[in-house]
């Protein structure tokens, strides 16, 4: 069982972006908590990440799917403008039915890794 140390949820245009924080150091936790959010959230359109791991230096952005660069990147973008290391932040979208266009995406991850590492 993963613990996250926090879970938010966020709604914009009717999708549901579901985030999560992880403290980890290394990259079997990174997968063990991706494992397990595929697991729970099986109807899922998109889980998004990235992690910023210390020994050795890690870094990665995941965008799953979604457009080139609008989920994955903000996401680690965020996390490197806070200083949060040895860490995992999760993203899991559900699809409202409305496009949100590149922009649009892009400001719901922001916001939601935002709002769930304030």
């Amino acid at each position: 069982m993963v613990y996250f140390a926090k879970e938010v949820e966020i709604v914009e245009k009717k999708s549901k972006f579901l985030g999560y924080f992880l403290h980890c150091q290394t990259l079997s936790e990174v997968e063990e908590a991706l494992s397990y959010l595929r697991t729970i959230h099986k109807k899922a359109t998109h889980i998004c990440y990235a992690y910023s791991l210390e020994s050795p230096f890690l870094e990665k952005a995941v965008d799953d799917g979604e457009p080139n660069g609008t989920a994955g990147r903000p996401i680690l973008s965020v996390m490197q403008k806070k200083g949060v290391s040895k860490a995992c932040v999760f993203v899991v979208r559900y699809f409202g039915g409305i496009k949100l266009g590149a922009g649009g995406l892009v400001r719901a991850y922001t916001k939601t890794t935002s709002e769930v590492l304030n």
